[in-house]
């Protein structure tokens, strides 16, 4: 079994690292030579995105195609890329995955929002998410691949934690009245992806997210106490010198429900909040 990855990062190597134990081979695309040796070392066969037959050839084995490549102002960078080599190639992965994020919802003031919810983003990044699902499930009806859109929230994970920020001391509570999001972990994010490889579905989409929406301020703190370290203070929105993407993130408030997901995948979050999420973490070393 082959998993082949239009942009190999922090997702993508966790379920990268899920799959090998089952026997998975890892190949994936590189924008410069110097990255297939050090992609070689964790295991995974690097294409060049100028390698298009390459490319092809590698998708013509591949079982799973996962896309996690943000999209820029000409779309997902995927698309002139993978649908060229896809029809070269002659034969379609069982499952292919597109990466998107709950910001396609847009501000809900603090409200549910499920799959079936109006898309209203409200960020040039949310706007351009919003064009790639539909580019990507216009593709798969087309083609006849089978699609499937993940809507992420915050991923969190060792490395990438509230505990990693406030040890490098760049920690901050922003308190912004109200405001509530969704986080997962991304063993949790790669465990989801597994669930839907082994039950492909066209046209499906999913939010992956943890149990328990909550804001900025809770986690921070929670982190510090389980640091044995006094939280930071709260720094109001107003005040906290935000980038106009960061205020554009904190201008938005939702819950993000994951029922179908549990549902349709039997897919259950390990870490239902950021509680045991951190906890984990820290256990482990990290």
């Amino acid at each position: 079994m082959r998993l082949f990855v239009f942009g190999y990062g922090f997702s993508a190597r966790a379920l990268a690292d899920r799959l090998r134990p089952q026997g998975w081979t890892v190949h994936a695309t590189v924008r410069r030579s110097e990255d297939v040796e050090r992609l070689a070392g964790e295991g995974v066969t690097a294409h060049l995105l100028t390698d298009g037959e390459g490319i092809a050839r590698a998708l013509a084995r591949t079982q799973a195609l996962l896309i996690t490549a943000p999209p820029g102002p000409q779309g997902c960078p995927a698309l002139p890329v993978l649908v060229p080599a896809l029809a070269t190639a002659g034969a379609f992965p069982d499952w292919a995955g597109y990466l998107s994020t709950t910001g396609v919802y847009g501000d809900r003031k603090g409200g549910w929002v499920f799959e079936t919810s109006r898309l209203a983003a409200q960020s040039v990044e949310g706007a351009r998410r919003v064009a790639a699902e539909r580019d990507w499930l216009e593709v798969g009806r087309g083609m006849g691949l089978t699609v499937t859109v993940f809507r992420l929230p915050g991923i969190y994970g060792p490395g990438r934690s509230a505990l990693d920020r406030l040890r490098a001391g760049q920690a901050r509570r922003i308190v912004a009245p109200g405001q509530v999001f969704s986080r997962i972990h991304v063993d949790d994010l790669s465990a989801g992806l597994a669930a839907s490889i082994a039950r492909p579905r066209a046209g499906g989409i999913y939010n992956l997210c943890d149990d328990e929406p909550a804001p900025n301020p809770d986690v921070i703190a929670h982190a510090a106490r389980l640091l044995g370290r006094e939280p930071p203070p709260e720094v109001p929105l107003a005040e906290a010198g935000l980038s106009p993407q960061a205020i554009r993130f904190y201008a938005e408030s939702k819950r993000v429900s994951n029922a179908r997901a549990k549902a349709e995948l039997g897919w259950r979050p390990r870490l239902p909040t950021y509680r045991e999420g951190l906890a984990e973490i820290l256990a482990a070393g990290g």
